[in-house]
């Protein structure tokens, strides 16, 4: 990895419409986010720990719908999704449909370890537990305040890409996923080459969005396949966004090479975002399309 890359962290908060009042939350939430991460990158920490570390500060602010915030299925429980992957042995860790975990990516963090890839249910419940994360009462993850606006927060996924200074790269993905989904529905954040990959000899990305869009056109691995070809960050993120006009739908992508250079794209109205690296005093952030479009040329 070229000397002058030595850590960089890019997240999200969903691409979609955020309601005005919501748009200096959604800032400030994504900001705390990216400083939490950069604090881990900056005293030698693993983008896999940062990554992790970012999420679950989206996955605790009700704002987001991931984690505390997460909207309600047709039966008015809430099941939730995540995955996290390290660059390095391609290990992925992906829960589906819990239900009793506060921060599903760390269910998530911890597979990285076992052999399972993909847990769902009470499987992934009974893992966590048995990997010492405590379990909560499933009322407990209903916030008054997500449920209130959870028609605004149909594409809300979070998440996060990150390198460190070993040059290993992370992707993370947290959501509730959509409001009033039909119970047991999985989207694309905990599949690998649909909502997320990553692989330190080209990048990674996370991605959020209509799910099912993005698991029929599988976008991580069309970002993947860019990047492989010799496209940056920002033209793989492109083409990604531009597959989705196959089979329609809304969605945003955040994209890291191996260098350390950040892409992104989206088709949405909004989207929030915030980054930090070795070259920044703080993290920037910014939700309308203009301010997403400085964040790279700042």
């Amino acid at each position: 990895m070229p000397e002058a890359i030595r850590w960089a962290i890019l997240v999200h908060g969903g691409a979609k419409t955020i309601d005005p009042a919501l748009h200096d939350r959604n800032r400030a939430g994504t900001a705390a986010a990216a400083e939490a991460g950069a604090a881990v990158l900056r005293a030698g920490g693993s983008a896999v720990l940062a990554a992790e570390a970012a999420v679950r500060v989206l996955e605790d602010d009700p704002v987001f719908n991931a984690g505390f915030g997460s909207v309600l299925t047709s039966d008015g429980t809430v099941e939730m999704d995540a995955a996290l992957m390290e660059g390095t042995e391609l290990t992925l860790g992906g829960v589906a449909g819990v239900r009793r975990v506060r921060n599903p990516v760390s269910v998530a963090r911890a597979m990285l370890t076992a052999r399972p890839v993909l847990l769902a249910g009470e499987g992934a419940e009974r893992f966590a537990a048995d990997n010492g994360i405590e379990l909560v009462e499933a009322e407990t993850m209903l916030s008054p305040e997500a449920l209130a606006s959870e028609n605004s927060k149909a594409h809300d996924t979070v998440g996060c890409v990150a390198i460190d200074t070993t040059g290993a790269i992370a992707a993370a993905t947290s959501t509730g996923g959509l409001p009033g989904k039909h119970p047991g529905r999985i989207g694309d954040s905990p599949v690998p080459g649909a909502g997320l990959y990553a692989d330190d000899t080209l990048g990674g990305c996370a991605f959020s969005g209509d799910g099912e869009a993005i698991l029929r056109t599988m976008l991580a691995a069309q970002v993947m396949h860019a990047l492989e070809r010799g496209g940056s960050a920002g033209e793989a993120a492109d083409h990604a966004i531009a597959r989705l006009g196959r089979v329609g739908g809304e969605a945003g992508a955040i994209v890291i090479e191996r260098s350390g250079a950040f892409g992104i794209a989206h088709n949405s109205e909004h989207f929030a975002l915030a980054l930090h690296s070795h070259g920044l005093d703080a993290p920037r952030a910014g939700v309308h399309r203009d301010e997403v479009k400085d964040l790279l040329h700042g």
